[in-house]
């Protein structure tokens, strides 16, 4: 419960269950079902958390519709926000259902499916430099000279209090659970889920998931401060950019909550993609998959796994078809 003490006067429980209140009848309860091909390799039951099935694919809508929600609340009528894909269409749908102007900035390395999908539902794109932190900043400055409303895409109290929706629902759905494997980026998933299973069962295990390629939040726990890492292409694009040199939240939360950190190099990841396509009837993208691609190649500590049943978190399904195509062929 070190988590909950420690942060009692920014996140609390209450944070969470008012998020859920807000989400209801705009996001999905998402199911928990079990794999039985990954539950045997792993030699212990193995759910899928299938936030693959969101509205807008991801779930990311989680906390960008309680930011905006939250936001509403207050009079807000136009919003910005910096994305590598997923953050910046969860705003966009969000901002649509509360009557909410949307700007999303982008940078080049955001796959075109997904900079499409946001245009597409109403919010104006901006595609600025080759990386999350040219997007960003960006963003901040049309916040700060236009007077819009910066929704961060992960380092904000109301973004990772959705986010921990998941982990309200995990525990209830399998109290029995004994550790969560969940992709890692800038911590805002990961802060969420672990503080709300941790808040509830104080004895869970967490393990972090990411890409060995510009992976901001490993370099930046292996550090012990935050630290800015070159943004390179990857299979697991949404799990790219930095977490912010002054990050306030998802830092010292995922420090703080994390039992292990595990890097997967893109071969790996494309196992993950393929194995969920043909095993698991599953279309997902890169960050999505490392998950399970950390059962496949048995790199979970062990002691977690024998904690009793493993929940990976299936975090979205926007990847680029033709890429899906190449990548279920390929392997």
């Amino acid at each position: 419960m070190q988590a909950t003490m420690t942060f009692a006067s920014d996140l609390s429980l209450v944070d969470v269950y008012r998020a859920r209140r807000r989400l209801e009848g705009r996001v999905l309860r998402t199911p928990l079902v079990e794999s039985p091909a990954l539950s045997a390799l792993a030699q212990t039951p193995v759910f899928l958390k299938l936030e693959t099935l969101q509205p807008t694919g991801s779930f990311k809508l989680r906390g960008a519709t309680n930011a905006l929600a939250s936001l509403a609340e207050c009079g807000c009528r136009q919003v910005v926000t910096a994305s590598t894909g997923n953050h910046g269409r969860a705003v966009a749908h969000a901002a649509r259902a509360l009557s909410i102007e949307a700007t999303v900035c982008m940078s080049a390395l955001v796959p075109g499916n997904k900079v499409e999908a946001v245009r597409a539902l109403g919010a104006c794109v901006r595609i600025v430099g080759r990386s999350q932190d040219e997007a960003e900043h960006e963003a901040l400055r049309l916040a700060r000279e236009e007077g819009f409303a910066y929704v961060p895409p992960f380092d904000d109290l109301n973004v990772i209090a959705g986010q921990a929706t998941i982990g309200l629902e995990i525990a209830e759905a399998l109290p029995e659970a004994g550790n969560i494997v969940v992709p890692l980026s800038g911590g805002g998933l990961f802060a969420g889920v672990a503080f709300a299973a941790r808040s509830i069962n104080p004895e869970i295990g967490m393990t972090g998931v990411t890409m060995s390629r510009g992976a901001a939040m490993h370099a930046s726990l292996a550090a012990g401060r935050p630290v800015q890492v070159e943004e390179v292409e990857s299979l697991a694009d949404s799990l790219g950019g930095g977490i912010g040199l002054d990050n306030r939240y998802t830092f010292a939360l995922t420090r703080d909550l994390i039992d292990a950190a595990v890097l997967l190099d893109e071969a790996s990841i494309a196992r993950g993609i393929e194995h969920a396509y043909r095993h698991e009837r599953l279309v997902i993208e890169g960050a999505a998959a490392v998950g399970i691609a950390a059962v496949l190649d048995g790199v979970l500590p062990a002691d977690r796994l024998r904690r009793g049943p493993l929940v990976l978190v299936i975090s979205g399904a926007n990847i680029d078809i033709d890429q899906h195509r190449r990548i279920v062929n390929a392997v």
